[in-house]
């Protein structure tokens, strides 16, 4: 089987990561599991060294225990509790909320571009919003949507959405400065109107921003909607599972959970991946290079005006 060049780079870095990882491992459970021997705790070991590989709450689990911990979690599919219903759900929260971001914050770009005087009055503002901690914005945000009948899984969509416009804003409005100046010129000679400038201008090239700006957001939201789920009472979700077992103090299931939010997170960056190829198939023909000059030539072509 031929491996795509591009994992190459990624299964290095996991073969080092788990390389460092099995010293760190006894480095960090050997005095935890000392302790435990001197207490006379009920151990099935006889050593420190071999009880760091054993504990209920290691500081950082064994790959055996990962590997455990990861089959109790997965299965049944369909199970309340398992990884994979409640990571979809947090996936739909998270993909719901890059859209709403996705539309405020193209809207906010382009009055951005569209008069400077907006700029200036709302970026503070954007600037301010994201220095709030989410975990005290969503308790109070859900009560508040509470008493409109809005509950579920929306006020957490909200909240992801909170957190990832403000990349998208910035992205997009960068995007919608890019075109060169002389490709700006060429629009006016033409006579073309502001939306005409828009449409066969500054959106094309803002395209490669738009996708930037989505990536970092799907992070942004991921972490919103997992802030969320924690901080509200959630039936479901990967922060209602992280809540869960934080009470519990599994900290094996914790770390299994983490990793499993953090493997959604490259999937749903690995989506917006997918769709920019699929919709950009120019970029990848000019080697991934937005060129406004041919975009202007492109609409005198078409005859704008």
């Amino acid at each position: 089987m031929r491996i795509s060049p591009n994992l190459v780079p990624m299964l290095v870095v996991a073969l080092a990561v788990l390389a460092l990882y099995w010293p760190l491992m006894y480095l960090v459970n050997i005095p935890v599991a000392q302790r435990a021997l001197d207490t006379g705790a009920a151990l099935p070991c006889q050593t420190a060294f071999e009880c760091a590989t054993q504990l209920r709450s290691p500081v950082l689990p064994s790959p055996q225990q990962l590997w455990n911990g990861f089959g109790n979690l997965m299965l049944p599919l369909n199970s309340p509790n398992a990884i994979p219903i409640n990571a979809a759900v947090t996936a739909f929260e998270t993909v719901v909320g890059l859209l709403l971001a996705g539309v405020v914050g193209f809207f906010f770009a382009i009055g951005m571009v569209a008069s400077r005087a907006f700029e200036r009055a709302l970026l503070p503002w954007i600037v301010a919003s994201q220095t709030v901690p989410i975990i005290a914005i969503a308790p109070m945000l859900v009560v508040l949507l509470g008493q409109y009948g809005v509950q579920g899984w929306f006020p957490k969509a909200i909240i992801a959405a909170y957190i990832a416009f403000f990349p998208i804003t910035i992205g997009v409005a960068k995007g919608l400065k890019s075109p060169d100046p002389m490709a700006l010129d060429l629009m006016k000679t033409y006579n073309a109107s502001p939306w005409q400038t828009y449409l066969k201008l500054r959106f094309p090239a803002s395209v490669p921003y738009l996708f930037t700006a989505f990536k970092v957001a799907m992070t942004a939201a991921l972490i919103g909607a997992i802030v969320a789920e924690i901080s509200t009472i959630s039936f479901q979700g990967i922060g209602k599972m992280l809540a869960e077992n934080s009470r519990a103090s599994d900290v094996v299931a914790m770390w299994v959970i983490m990793l499993s939010s953090a493997v959604l997170g490259i999937l749903l960056v690995a989506l917006v991946n997918w769709l920019e190829r699929l919709l950009t198939p120019w970029r990848r023909a000019a080697g991934g290079a937005a060129v406004p000059a041919k975009q202007a030539r492109l609409s005198r072509q078409e005859g704008v005006g």
